[in-house]
């Protein structure tokens, strides 16, 4: 059985979390990618707690994928030390995980 992730980032810009997205599905490294914001964070950086205006990037993709997924994320992201996680999907309609499966398995035509 294949492993199925939603992976999450965000951004300080929706235009960061754009190129991101669009950079890792054209890549088929994720079959989709949703941005949600801006959303309000709070977080401890640098030994002091920060409040801030992100962009969550939340992307799609399978275990085997994950790690050239991460790799290029952290390397195209603009912050040098962002949040990339991943957490894994238990269950989802066997036609969407499908898809999912074969979005990022698919050879680049």
């Amino acid at each position: 059985m294949t492993d199925y992730l939603e992976v999450a980032t965000a951004t300080e810009t929706r235009e960061a979390a754009v190129d991101l997205a669009e950079h890792v599905v054209a890549a088929r490294l994720a079959g989709s990618a949703q941005i949600i914001g801006p959303v309000t964070s709070v977080f401890w950086h640098l030994g002091e707690q920060g409040t801030g205006e992100e962009w969550r990037l939340l992307l799609y993709t399978t275990g085997e994928r994950y790690p050239a997924l991460e790799a290029v994320l952290l390397q195209r992201h603009p912050w040098d030390n962002p949040q990339v996680t991943a957490t894994q999907i238990v269950a989802g309609s066997a036609a969407c995980l499908r898809w999912l499966r074969e979005s990022v398995t698919a050879q680049i035509e």
